[in-house]
């Protein structure tokens, strides 16, 4: 087998980035969605810095025969990283513009100062006397005292004499609309700079510019590197897993230079740190943009969730699961399905436990009241939080108190290992005997991201899934060391060597002259085992497709292909909704297996998680579940190619083909057969 490389996961997720800003850049977009687009771009890159930047910033303090051992190049991709950003920085400013243009063409009108007539400073000075007390002016001008993301204001006096000024956007709104005719708004940070002189009323300002300080999340490095010693040797040269040091300032680009510096050495920065963006930071807050039509003539058209054919109409939820297996469907279908699951367990006298995988909990859920009720009505409650799902431990682990004062068990996490998998199960008592119904999904048990995330999951009572869950839930309770898994793929004990085995089963029947295929979709790939298995299954001539959301490590090869060899053909679709679920489906010499769960092909997934896969053995799910993967591997609207050379290009389209945007197709697929149910 030829020797292939791997793409770097740091460098080649700004690449999916990237294919967020296209579709903000899109003019097809309606424009407050274009907003949204640029809200989640700006969102992301603040999240890569906190995370991936700043594992490169600490690595690159670590002893170079260290650096070696983990095979990184800190410096390089550092540099590789800074420049694409920036490079991506000055396209969505101008992306930016493009779309404020757009919007006020539409009769909405984000004004900046220079716009804004007399009457309306007028009207925005008395605005301000509300907020004056909460623009704090931050007395000792150390990173210590700002927050971490939040915007802050720089009131210049002299070449190097300033303040710092809070903008308070968590206590009053970022966009503050002008009453009058037109449809005015205009930014927060823009009403305090035009009232300055009442915060310095004996002081002359000669500039005023906006800043943001990111700092580092947690350091992880058991998350990317498997030697468990090499790692404890770097986290102790570090001193300790380091989080919360100032790993980014961004600043407004017009800051004259003498005050930039004066800011470097205030915060102890280097160069590399400090990041030139426009006048206003934070477009993250785009997502709060107010719509002032009741229309949606600058939103997608409304696609409400369908409700399931089965789960949403049954008066008995448990019968018709044990009838038939489920599959549901999200954002396209209620999730009220699951709330009401739980719901219906949390009351069912017959109800004897319930089990249950929480990886990012709601700050308010009707699934949190049914687990509450269920302890209510003392059923066994036993749950899995993880305390360690970054930017919300805070949250889980308050809602881990709670239920554990409310009675229930919880176990938060497993040591060195998340909890990532999206399990439930229940006991039911029903003539003597003990009845398990589980749901295995691909998403978080989390209404709010249920409308935007792309998810799949399974309701099933078949005991060959079962029985294996009920393992799971052993080892996780500490019962058991290890599961004995005999359907279920379950790290970090049977996934990768089942799937390792499930390609070279396809390698074989492709040397043997059989039909082999593997159509993947999943959110990214990274790990190189794996990459390296589909390398030597695509130079055995099978087929490969793949779906990959977000970054991609494999290295398609376009050209010089050998005798059998067959291309790796991947595709990434980025539309309204974020694509989340994963899918695996192997052509299996005619007899396809298909397995969905919360694992992705990385290293992480494959080896610290706690992660779970479930074959689909209904022959009608199976079906439908294929049916929608069908559609999204044949999406030319939304999908882009991820090629070689990461240029994000759009799907060919045949001449005569029609348009397929999958996310609108599965949606009429869903409701084709509600109604063919109906």
């Amino acid at each position: 087998m030829s020797k292939r490389p791997l793409k770097n996961r740091d460098y080649n997720w700004l690449f999916f980035n990237e294919r967020v800003l296209l579709e903000a850049a899109n003019p097809a977009t309606p424009i407050l969605e274009r907003l949204k687009f640029l809200a989640i771009f700006s969102s992301n890159l603040d999240e890569y810095f906190k995370v991936r930047v700043s594992q490169l910033r600490q690595l690159k303090s670590v002893d170079k025969s260290l650096r070696k051992k983990l095979i990184s190049k800190p410096n390089k991709t550092l540099k590789q990283i800074l420049q694409k950003v920036d490079e991506q920085q000055n396209r969505f400013g101008e992306v930016v513009q493009d779309t404020l243009k757009n919007l006020k063409d539409e009769g909405v009108h984000l004004k900046k100062r220079e716009e804004l007539d007399l009457k309306e400073k007028e009207y925005l000075a008395n605005w301000f006397t509300k907020i004056a007390s909460d623009c704090t002016v931050i007395e000792s001008k150390t990173p210590e005292n700002l927050k971490d993301g939040k915007i802050y204001l720089i009131a210049q006096f002299s070449d190097i004499e300033f303040e710092i000024i809070y903008v308070p956007s968590n206590l009053h709104p970022r966009f503050i609309e002008i009453p009058g005719n037109a449809h005015s708004y205009v930014f927060l940070e823009d009403v305090i700079k035009l009232n300055l002189n009442r915060l310095f009323p004996n002081q002359k300002i000669i500039g005023c510019f906006a800043i943001k300080l990111s700092r580092d999340a947690e350091l992880y490095l058991e998350d990317d590197y498997t030697n468990t010693d090499l790692v404890d040797i770097i986290y102790e040269s570090l001193g300790k897993r380091k989080s919360g040091q100032p790993t980014r300032l961004l600043y407004d680009q017009n800051m004259p230079d003498t005050l930039k510096n004066e800011l470097k050495e205030k915060f102890d920065l280097d160069d590399v740190d400090l990041l030139p963006g426009g006048e206003y930071h934070n477009y993250s807050d785009f997502f709060s943009f107010p719509n002032p039509f009741e229309d949606d003539r600058l939103s997608y058209e409304k696609k409400p969730p369908l409700p399931h054919p089965f789960l949403s109409k049954t008066e008995d939820i448990f019968e018709t699961i044990l009838t038939k297996d489920q599959l549901v469907h999200f954002p396209y279908q209620e999730f009220e399905v699951v709330e009401r699951f739980l719901h219906s367990a949390s009351i069912d006298p017959k109800v004897t436990s319930i089990k249950m995988s929480l990886y990012r909990i709601a700050k308010t859920s009707v699934l949190s009241d049914a687990i509450l009720l269920a302890l209510k009505n003392n059923k066994e409650v036993v749950l899995f939080v993880e305390a360690q799902a970054r930017f919300d431990e805070e949250n889980n682990i308050k809602w881990g108190r709670i239920f554990e004062e409310q009675g229930a068990k919880v176990y938060f996490s497993v040591p060195q290992i998340k909890v990532h998998s999206k399990i439930l199960m229940v006991e039911r008592r029903f003539d003597h005997q003990i009845q398990r119904f589980t749901y295995i999904g691909t998403g978080n048990f989390n209404s709010k991201t249920a409308k935007i995330y792309c998810d799949h999951g399974l309701f099933t009572a078949h005991k060959k899934i079962t029985s294996d869950l009920a393992q799971v839930f052993g080892v996780l309770e500490k019962k058991l060391i290890a599961p004995k898994l005999k359907h279920l793929l379950v790290s970090p004990f049977t996934t990768r060597p089942t799937l390792l085995e499930l390609i070279e089963n396809e390698i074989e029947n492709a040397t043997a002259g059989i039909e082999a295929k593997i159509t993947l979709k999943m959110n990214s790939l990274e790990d190189s085992k794996m990459i390296k298995a589909l390398y030597k299954a695509s130079e055995a001539g099978v087929e490969i497709r793949l779906l990959v959301r977000g970054f991609c490590c494999l290295l398609p090869k376009e050209e010089s292909l050998e005798e059998n060899e067959r291309p790796i053909y991947i595709t990434s679709i980025v539309d309204r909704y974020l694509e989340h679920g994963r899918i695996y489906l192997f052509e299996n010499g005619g007899e396809e297996k298909m397995y969905i769960g919360s694992a992705d092909w990385m290293t992480r997934n494959l080896d610290r998680r706690i992660e779970v896969l479930t074959p689909i053995l209904d022959d009608d799910v199976f079906r439908e579940l294929k049916d929608i993967l069908l559609i999204q591997l044949s999406d030319n609207v939304k999908a882009r190619v991820l090629d070689s050379d990461d240029t994000n290009q759009k799907v060919e389209k045949q001449q005569g083909e029609e348009d397929i945007r999958s996310q609108y197709a599965i949606y009429e697929f869903l409701k084709a057969k509600l109604n063919e149910d109906s």
